[in-house]
């Protein structure tokens, strides 16, 4: 086993050139899984609510929800750095609220870092919440919360420093694209990852478990951009499954 991942030793990788792998993941076993493939940050994120439940808004997803999530993830995560999403509800109440969810996530979730996102004073929010000395992930960019953007290359470089001076410790700049994305990543001294929209141009990247191995179900209808097709391994599976109980045959494992 490799050593446990600080977010000193993120900070290094960026001065280093060395890239960061981060991925969301929601549940244990899928937690225990990339932690042994070596990834370096696992996200938990708001984004369970409608990947992994169904539903049609991340913002519905609760505080308590949050924290059993993060939970499970915590118990599958021996190496990788944890980061937990503070739910939008707090977040945007703010104060007292946003400060008590972050030490239930850090105490109770058992988050290594708290990701935020799509407060009114976003700002105002990285800066309380830093200051309680817990890690902030802030999340930048063309976001649900934060809905369609606009900003040039200069104003998006003044955000990212300003999150910086607020005391975020990395950033995660949502759909950063190849003219944003290099010159928002050599303004700051804390790495900047990025999911959808990202690319090679910034210090680390983030993707979706699910999305990364193909467990979805519309990849049974068409190929999914991914590294494999789960959802038809796992179809493949069941449907030989049926054919064995319903053919009277004895199942594989008993």
């Amino acid at each position: 086993m490799g050593e446990k991942v600080t977010l000193p030793a993120l900070h290094a990788m960026k001065r280093e050139g060395r890239k960061i792998v981060g991925v969301v993941a929601w549940d244990y076993q899928a937690a225990r899984i990339v932690d042994q493939a070596g990834v370096d940050l696992v996200s938990v994120g708001d984004s369970v609510g409608v990947n992994l439940w169904g539903r049609a808004d991340p913002l519905d997803v609760t505080l308590e929800e949050m924290i059993v999530v993060c939970q499970a993830v915590r118990r599958g995560v021996r190496q990788a750095l944890v980061s937990c999403d503070l739910p939008f509800g707090p977040l945007q109440d703010g104060g007292d609220s946003a400060l008590r969810a972050t030490k239930r996530l850090v105490e109770e979730g058992g988050a290594d870092i708290v990701k935020l996102d799509g407060a009114v004073d976003f700002l105002e929010a990285v800066a309380l919440v830093a200051k309680t000395g817990a890690p902030v992930f802030a999340q930048f960019g063309l976001t649900p919360q934060t809905g369609s953007r606009s900003e040039s290359v200069a104003e998006l470089v003044r955000q990212a420093q300003k999150l910086e001076q607020a005391g975020a410790s990395l950033l995660d700049f949502t759909h950063s694209g190849p003219e944003a994305g290099p010159k928002v990543a050599e303004a700051v001294s804390i790495p900047v990852l990025g999911g959808l929209g990202g690319g090679p141009w910034l210090d680390g990247r983030m993707r979706l478990v699910h999305r990364a191995i193909g467990y979805d179900a519309s990849a049974l209808d068409e190929p999914p951009d991914a590294y494999a097709n789960f959802a038809k391994t796992v179809y493949g599976a069941i449907s030989r499954y049926a054919e064995d109980v319903r053919s009277g045959r004895q199942i594989k494992g008993g």
